[in-house]
This record gives C-alpha cells, structure tokens and sequence, in this order.
C-alpha cells in the first residue's frame, strides 16, 4: 500500500469525554464491516477494568478502511496516570483527533496530551463532543479550547484548527452544531483532508521503533511500531538497536498489520505504516529494528518520570494462601519484572526486606490498576501507605505539585476552600459556571491530594467533581496534616457479630459486616477519635434459658462504610498496610498484635507502629 493512502492518527482526550464510543461509530460507519458485526458499546475497551472504570487504561491500535485509504487508528489513555502510554504511541501517529465535551470543555488531562500532541507537531482536529446535552455550550468550548492552544503556545498555523460537532452516542458528526447529520462521514473526510499522509522514505536504510508490546502464549513477545524508513520483509534478518547502546542480530519471523479490530498476516510492510512483529525474542519498548548492514537507531521515547512510590510484599496474614495462587516474594518479584517490560512509566526497585518492593508510578490510580490486575490474576499482596518521590533542585527539596479543576455548588465553596488551603493547595482560578455553580483551579502538592478526594466528597455530599494531573516540581510547600481520625482494630480473630457491632456503632464508623472473618490486627471500623483502640467485634451474647438466640435478628446496624482499593490506599496510615487478596481488600496494621505495637511507639520518637 502506498504512503499516499494511509493515515495514521491518534485520537486523545479527556476521561469520560466520548473518545472509544466516538471510535465505535466510524468502525460501523465505515462500510468495511457487515451490520451487526459489532455488538454492545466501547468495543475497544477490551480490558475488564476498562468497562468498569469506563476509562481507556491501554492503547490500542485498529485499521479501518475509507474511500480507498487506509486509516491506522491509535486510541490513547485519557488519564495522566496512563501518560507513559501517551507519549510512546503519538510517535506513530501523524496527525490527531482531540475530543473534547461540549458541556465540561477542556479539563486538566486535555491540556496534558494536547501538550504532548504539539512536542510531536501533529496538528490537531477538534472535535467538541455530547452536543445532544442538553446542557451543551459548543461555542464556548470553542473559545476555551482556542485559549488553550494559545496557553500551550500554538504557532498560528496551529491555531487555524479544523472544527467538527459530534453526539458519539447518537453516532453523528456535523461542521454546524446547529444541523444534525444521521452519520460521521465529515470526520472521515477530516481524516482525509487535515492529516498528511506519511512522508518517510522506502528507499533508506530500515528504521522502526518498537512502541508496544503485546504477548502471546504460542509466540511469545510481539512488539508493534512503525517502519519509519525502508521495507520490512518477513524472514529478514535485522538489527535490533537496544536503549543502553547494545545491538543483537535477529531474524523477523512473522509480520502482521492491523486490519479492522484484528491483524493480517503479510510479507512486507513499507515505511508509513504500523505493525507487528513476531519472532524477535530481545525486543522491548524503545527499541529500534534496523538494517544490519547499516543500523542506525531513531530517537529513544522520553517518558516523564514516576512522581508517587509505594511498598508491595507479601501477605503475611493470618488468612494468607487461603484464596490466592500466588503468595511468595518470588511470584511477586517475577509478576513485576514481568509488568516492566510493557509498562515503560513503571519503576521497581528492591525494598528494605527481601519480601519487600519499592514500586514507583504516575501516580494513585497507576499503581491501583496494576494492584488490581494482580489480584484477579491470583495474586495475594500487601500494599504500604503512598508517598511522593522529592527530588534535589539547586541543592533544595522539591515536590511534585498536582494542577487540580475541582466543580462544585455555590454552597460547598467554603468547605472545598477549607480543605484546600489546609492541604497547602493555592487557588489559580475561580469563576462561575453557566448552572450556577463553581469551577475553581488549584496546584496542590500531590502529597495533600492523597485522602483528600473522600474528605471532599463528604464536606460537598457527593456534589463534587475533581480532576487533577501532574504539573510541576516545585520547592516544598511545607507540612501537611495527616488523617485525623483512629482506627478501630480488632483484638481478637474470629467472625463478626451483630451484637458486638452494635455496641460498638457509637465508636465509629464500621467497615465489617455480621458474619464477616477477622483477625487480630486486622481494622474494623474508622474510631470517632484520634487514637486507635482495641475492640472485640467477635463477642457473642451470653445465651441462657431466658434470653433466645433470635434476639439478635431485631438488632438493626449502620451500613458499614464499602472499602474499594483505591479508598483503603488513600486511607492507610504508616502502620498499616492494604491486604489485597482475589476475594478480598482487607485494612490491617504492620504489627498485629497490640504488645507489639505499644512496644514500638515507644521506641519511636514519633509514635509510629
């Protein structure tokens, strides 16, 4: 196929913005593929927690055919957690689609891949989408979406974007938000008008970079890019071009390139285009594929640096092994090594103990979505409290400091500045929206944003909407308090009782359930106050020929407080971990038993378990 008739783009955009439901209508609009080939919504988001985030966490490459050209899709993560998946495959696009909601407008992670769209010089098309709400201002985001690329130092070409108006979900796309269209052809003829066609050269020397990785049972590792120079021939010897200078001589044994939602198997693939590669066993992200002859390697992908680090290690709890097929530091250890040769944002590096790992990310929601992965793989782990990674600048400390848009009523104002400016956060801007309430703009150090978002949730009930993402390093911003509440921690190992419960529902705010196991050590409940206390929620009523043992079905119990994993890592302590097993998120202090733990406060000057 020639350059002439491919397009490789790259669709990016905020969270919940539209994006894969967007890539669904021009999969069955594109006349390439029989009606009803494609069932149910958000086709792409393959990945279970990807349907239940509703978020894009990796990015995905698919084909569609158009008018006798050849569209090569690339859809991205929209959360800055994910960035290290953003900024590896911009580099095989050469032009963007940049979605953004016509109510909402331009939040924090727009602005991040829009940044790293112009470090690439693609030229972005916008496409403003949800025009069906009713609550819709097309126009506006239009001008803030200008003010951006403005901010973002656009050169005036830039700022001669082509605009479309879209309802993903109604599967239309329009030049004018005020005429509506039954189809998305506009878009494809975007595609066609606004994206340059590849310019690389199949006559050079061979040039592709290795972007990502996938893996398969039957091959092994598959590493997918683009061919920047040359042709790649299957059965072709070539040079393998390693990040650290080194260089191995390896032989291609299959090429696939990608053709609706699956891959074609071919004999060559010319500069342009993207594809995969089977048969190389040293192939890693970053990697250049070059001619022996002469190999020249292309530029290695910048990926920003991890900005938050947490321990993982083994479970060594009472109720360890019971639901997990993996336990040991060795299955732990091999399970990370493993998740680093794809996940180039990730770090791991050896923790104070041999059971003991120190795993840097992107930040929270980075290393709660690998957690996850891991416990539905089988995995049983423990996770230590999150911390921010300082870094030396000019011989001072310095912090990564979040950029953070928080919407919220005109009546929570006040609480949200409370606890914002207590968390060293700094208002940026601040100003009304059109339905009356507030949209205000903070940079905060990522080090305040950690608990904060539940705190926030309880002070506005519920109303609030918070986005943050990485900004900046900057010198410290000084002390932040910590949480401000005990923990209720169980003292002996057993099932929970109603009637324990219930004489304990004025101590605090529960997390176990009646007929839920516990052990020693483990935390049951939130106290009312700052210190942590002993409590005995397995004690049973004392039955005797007068009182019956169906008392207990009138007692009547506060709903306990539901712990997902990215609340129990935000609200952990530094003695006290997150036990994370298959058919379980359990809370629970290093030290489980209570003469322990009195013997090490006092050994500590701080008090810390």
């Amino acid at each position: 196929m020639s350059q002439g008739s491919i397009r490789n783009v790259a669709i990016i955009a905020h969270v919940d913005h539209g994006k894969t439901t967007l890539v669904d209508q021009m999969l069955r609009q594109c006349g390439q593929f029989r009606a009803g080939q494609f069932k149910g919504e958000r086709i792409l988001d393959s990945n279970d927690q990807e349907r239940e985030r509703g978020i894009t966490i990796l990015a995905k490459n698919i084909a569609i055919h158009y008018h006798d050209t050849k569209i090569n899709i690339i859809d991205t993560p929209g959360h800055a957690d994910f960035g290290g998946e953003v900024e590896r495959v911009l580099k095989m696009a050469d032009g963007c689609l940049l979605l953004v909601d016509a109510f909402e407008g331009p939040m924090p992670q727009t602005k991040f891949v829009l940044r790293k769209a112009f470090e690439y010089r693609l030229r972005p098309i916008v496409v403003i989408n949800k025009i069906d709400r009713q609550d819709s201002r097309p126009r506006e985001v239009l001008d803030e979406v200008l003010d951006l690329f403005i901010e973002l130092g656009a050169d005036d070409a830039g700022l001669d974007f082509p605009v479309l108006y879209s309802s993903a979900t109604l599967g239309y796309a329009t030049r004018d938000p005020r005429e509506r269209t039954d189809n998305v052809q506009v878009l494809f003829d975007a595609i066609l008008a606004h994206v340059p066609a590849p310019s690389d050269d199949p006559a050079a020397p061979l040039q592709m970079l290795i972007t990502t990785l996938d893996h398969s049972d039957y091959v092994g590792r598959i590493g997918i890019g683009r061919v920047f120079a040359g042709v790649l021939r299957a059965a072709q010897p070539v040079a393998v071009l390693h990040r650290d200078g080194t260089q191995t001589t390896e032989r291609i044994g299959e090429l696939h390139i990608f053709d609706g939602l699956s891959r074609v198997r071919v004999e060559s693939v010319e500069a342009g285009d993207i594809c995969a590669v089977v048969g190389l066993e040293s192939v890693d992200i970053g990697n250049t594929i070059a001619d022996p002859e002469n190999p020249k390697p292309l530029p290695i992908i910048a990926v920003d640096e991890p900005t938050l680090h947490m321990i993982f290690r083994i479970n060594d709890s009472p109720f360890s092994g019971r639901a997990g097929k993996y336990i040991t530091s060795r299955h732990l250890r091999d399970r990370l090594e493993k998740e680093l040769e794809k996940n180039v944002a990730l770090r791991v590096e050896p923790g104070p103990t041999p059971d003991e790992f120190l795993v840097s990310g992107r930040g929270l929601l980075h290393l709660s979505v690998l957690i996850e992965t891991m416990r539905r793989e089988g995995y049983e782990l423990s996770a230590g409290k999150p911390r921010v990674i300082f870094r030396e600048l000019d011989g001072h400390k310095t912090e990564p400091i979040e950029y953070c848009v928080v919407e919220v009523p005109q009546q929570h104002v006040g609480p949200v500045m409370e606890l914002m400016g207590a968390r060293r956060g700094v208002c940026a801007k601040m100003e009304t929206t059109s339905e009356g309430g507030s949209h205000m703009e903070f940079t905060i150090p990522a080090r305040g944003l950690i608990g904060l978002r539940n705190r926030l949730l309880t002070a506005t009930n519920g109303t609030i909407v918070m986005y943050h993402n990485f900004y900046e390093y900057e010198f410290l911003r000084g002390s932040i308090p910590g949480r401000t509440s005990g923990v209720l921690v169980a003292s002996d190992t057993g099932r929970v009782t109603a009637y324990a419960l219930e004489s304990l529902s004025d101590r605090g705010v529960m997390f176990a359930r009646p007929t839920d196991e516990v052990y020693e050590g483990q935390i049951v409940g939130e106290h009312c106050r700052d210190n942590d206390i002993p409590v005995n929620v397995c004690r049973e009523k004392k039955l005797t020929n007068i009182r019956a043992a169906s008392a207990d079905k009138t007692v009547v119990l506060k709903t306990p407080r539901e712990i997902t994993l990215e609340i129990a890592l935000e609200f952990i302590d530094e003695d006290e971990l997150v036990e994370v097993t298959p058919d379980a998120i359990r809370l629970r202090k290093r030290r489980l038993k209570e003469s322990d733990r009195k013997k090490a406060a006092r050994a500590s000057p701080r008090g810390l378990g």
